[in-house]
């Protein structure tokens, strides 16, 4: 059985041969469930997919911003000149 030691700030390491066992990679997220005084169960949350829009990449900084249209155009024309 493996073991982890709860750090002051609430933080605990996955043992490596659980990690490796679940093939468990940086970022994803794990769920905690208690089952009772005494016990846990920790299960690996779905990873959702990711939508038509990821591929969009940088541009969902733009996406967020509201402009004017006149303002994009003025912004694209710039580049032709």
């Amino acid at each position: 059985m493996d073991e982890s030691t709860l750090t002051e700030r609430g933080q605990v390491s996955v043992p490596a041969s659980v990690r490796k066992a679940l093939n468990l990679r940086p970022g994803q997220r794990l769920r905690w469930q208690r089952i009772s005084d005494r016990e846990v169960r920790v299960s690996v949350a779905s990873v959702a997919s990711p939508g038509p829009l990821a591929v969009l990449g940088y541009a969902r900084k733009l996406r967020q911003t509201p402009r004017a249209t006149a303002d994009w155009m003025r912004e694209l024309r710039a580049g032709e000149e």
